[in-house]
């Protein structure tokens, strides 16, 4: 299809150019690049609320939200000011601060799922650190993981299903040697029996078990809750830890995650994203027995020079009091179910073979009428439609990630005004995709 762009992006494209004399596809992380959707990345110079404003001027709707942290919407007045104060003490010490301890509290007094966590910078580094200490606790060295999460670069998971059924992965990348991609398991998601199969053969090597308790990486794969509750009850029985795997759905569907919202208890968390308000931070937490592995307390080693660093503890710590206001998420949830809603009535009416998924405030749009639970499920020819939906709501002032296989976010900051104009576009695009 011939994409019309009536957006000017001449000095998006420009920067675009400039960039590629300095970075890898003049980017900083591949999906930025634009390879799936039309047109030039858009350079983006200025967030204010539920908008984003580009080099061009352009300005969009934005439910990408910087991939997921900024629940809050863009420049909250609270983080920036209590960002603004710390950067004016100082950005970095490699030591113990005040705020560390000011978030660490706040994190660990409002989730009974942990009892202590370490703040790491990144969520790939808070799942690597996580799966060193599965590895260091129980002895073992495998790690069972499913299709269709995703856990960073990690170079043990950043792999996929080999030819069989419950199977040894294979690289997904290149520089990943084989012998670390055989320590990984991958099985597809919700298949008991495979499940009980990879446990029955292996578990004696298996250290853990890791899963997006809320998968968002690959689509919005929603999971039963009784799959789930059955991971934790093999890993239990085989001596297996188990990892959820909340970079994304930690304080995003409530501020216990997943394992609150599913009322389960696993034994490793990571977090990212949110906890960061804005800023690069991640961190991963278990119960005081197994934290007591780690160094300098146990013999599991992990460090990180700008680890806990004060202006992201700043961040995080304003951003995370405001989301125990009373009413915050289920506000926030209300908003979200009323805008897929209003896109899926007309989506329903129209006959388009579509759904949209929603969990909390995250959603997603598949072109298939079968609810999708599993990655292998996700036709990659529909991602022709995205990129036709994706150009048809930039002419119209809304922004998605630029990936038909990455779900979108609702913040605080959007309004139910901003909502039902960012339905209205959403559906006359939609007219155009399936026209």
């Amino acid at each position: 299809m011939e994409f019309v762009d009536t957006l000017h992006r001449t000095r998006s494209a420009q920067l675009f150019e400039e960039a590629k004399k300095y970075f890898p596809g003049g980017v900083n992380s591949p999906v930025r690049a634009f390879k799936s959707v039309s047109g030039p990345p858009l350079f983006i110079k200025e967030g204010q609320g539920c908008r984003i404003t580009d080099e061009d001027d352009n300005t969009y709707i934005d439910f990408c939200c910087s991939w997921g942290p900024l629940i809050l919407g863009h420049n909250n007045a609270k983080v920036r000011e209590l960002v603004l104060e710390t950067v004016a003490k100082g950005t970095s010490f490699g030591t113990p601060t005040r705020l560390g301890n000011q978030l660490g509290r706040l994190i660990t007094e409002n989730n009974r799922y942990i009892d202590k966590i370490r703040f790491v910078s990144s969520g790939t580094e808070a799942v690597m650190s996580a799966i060193r200490l599965a590895r260091g606790v129980t002895g073992k060295s495998k790690v069972v993981k499913f299709e269709g999460c995703y856990h960073g670069h990690v170079d043990s998971l950043l792999v996929k299903a080999g030819s069989g059924l419950a199977t040894f992965g294979v690289s997904t990348s290149a520089g990943i040697p084989e012998d670390f991609a055989k320590a990984t398991i991958v099985l597809p998601l919700d298949d008991r029996e495979l499940l009980d199969q990879a446990l029955q053969e292996h578990a004696d090597d298996i250290a853990c078990i890791i899963i997006e308790p809320a998968p968002a990486n690959n689509g919005l794969l929603l999971q039963d809750k009784s799959f789930l509750e059955c991971l934790r009850k093999k890993c239990h029985k085989y001596g297996v830890l188990l990892i959820f795997d909340e970079v994304i759905s930690g304080f995003r569907v409530g501020f216990e995650g997943a394992a609150g919202y599913y009322g389960i208890q696993p034994d490793i968390i990571t977090y990212g994203k949110i906890i960061g308000g804005g800023m690069p931070v991640g961190a991963y937490g278990a119960s005081h027995e197994i934290m007591s592995h780690i160094a300098p307390d146990g013999p599991v080693y992990q460090a990180g020079t700008l680890s806990a660093n004060p202006v992201a503890m700043a961040a995080g710590y304003a951003a995370l009091q405001q989301l125990l206001e009373p009413g915050f998420y289920e506000g926030l949830e209300r908003k979200t179910r009323h805008f897929v809603n209003a896109v899926r009535e007309h989506a329903d009416a129209k006959g388009f073979e579509m759904q949209v998924q929603q969990l909390a405030s995250i959603f997603w749009i598949a072109f298939s009428r079968d609810k999708i639970v599993r990655a292998s499920q996700i036709d990659a020819g529909s991602m022709d439609k995205f990129k036709v939906l994706h150009h048809e709501l930039l002419q119209r002032g809304v922004y998605l990630g630029p990936s038909g296989y990455e779900v979108g976010f609702v913040s605080a900051a959007h309004t139910e005004e901003d909502l039902e104009e960012a339905a209205g576009k959403m559906k006359q695009a939609l007219d155009i995709v399936f026209k």
